[in-house]
Parts: C-alpha cells; structure tokens; sequence
C-alpha cells in the first residue's frame, strides 16, 4: 500500500510539472491549469461567483472563448456587486443619493454594469484609473455576448480571465 501510495504521489508530481512546462507553450491547453491554480488561491468568494469562475475555466478548456469572457464577467460583477453590499450600500447610495439601493439584486435589475462601476469609483472602492481597466473589461465582454466580428482565442480568453482573477483578488483586499 505505501508504495502505492508513493507512485501516485509521483505521478502527480509528474503531471504538475507537465502542466508547468506545457503551460509555457503559447497554444498549450496547460495554460488553464495554471490559470486554474491561480484561481484556486483566491479567497472570500461566493458558491455563485466561484461557479461563474468554474464554468469560465471550463469554457477554456473546451474551446467557447466568447462565453468564458461573458461567464468570468458575470463572476466579477457579483463579486463587486456584494462588495458594495459590505456597508449596506451606504457609501454607494451616499455617491448616487437618488439610487436608494437595498439589495445586490436590486442594483443588479436596475442599473447597467457601466454605472455600477462608476457608482463604485465615486464610493470610492478604486479610483479612475482602475474604472477605466474595468470599462475596457467590460466593453470586451459586451463584444463577446452580443452578435459581433470579434472571435477571441485561446490567449485573449486567457488574459481576459486572468485579469478578472487579479482584480477580484485586489478588491478583496481594498479596505472599502
């Protein structure tokens, strides 16, 4: 038993180190291993935004990159959604006074994510800078989930969702 142990614990070592090096490779299907390792270091996400995540990744693997970008949009904007919800919505009905918003679903139903973005600029969970990147994150998911010519591959998808992965990562971090 203990040497089959040890061999699975090899083979496992084997296939990590696989991925590391496959990873390097442009075109490489390893590269959403390493993107899914990253992933999994991220803390203080819901059971919908790590779904959302999931189901990113799983696109990756399988090849609709369009719908990667839309599912790892929708992660980060419940992500920010229940960040803003932190206070109670206090600061953001404080920065958009005839807002009034109670709930994440609320805010959700009503306003368009480009106004949920800048709501949380004027909160101030960021600053402009970042509400530019994520105008820019966003823009591309809008291209991706609406009929258009952009067709984006497996290193653009991989980018989109990683940057996604950082940012979630630096607002969970933000003292808010």
């Amino acid at each position: 038993m203990r040497e089959v142990m040890h061999i699975i614990r090899r083979a496992q070592h084997f296939e990590t180190e696989a991925h590391a090096v496959l990873g390097s490779h442009e075109a490489s299907r390893s590269r959403v291993i390493t993107l899914e390792n990253t992933y999994r270091q991220l803390g203080a996400l819901s059971l919908n935004q790590d779904e959302l995540f999931t189901e990113a990744l799983r696109c990756i693997e399988n090849g609709p990159f369009r719908a990667a970008h839309v599912m790892a949009w929708a992660a980060f904007m419940d992500f920010l959604e229940e960040k803003l919800a932190s206070d109670n919505f206090r600061k953001v009905n404080n920065a958009r006074p005839k807002w009034n918003v109670a709930t994440a679903e609320h805010m959700r139903e009503t306003y368009p994510d480009c106004q949920i973005i800048d709501a949380a600029r004027d909160a101030g969970l960021y600053g402009k800078t970042v509400a530019k990147s994520l105008h820019g994150l966003l823009s591309k998911r809008n291209e991706c989930a609406h009929p258009s010519n952009y067709s984006p591959h497996l290193n653009e998808t991989l980018g989109y969702v990683s940057e996604l992965i950082r940012r979630v990562e630096f607002l969970g971090k933000a003292t808010y």
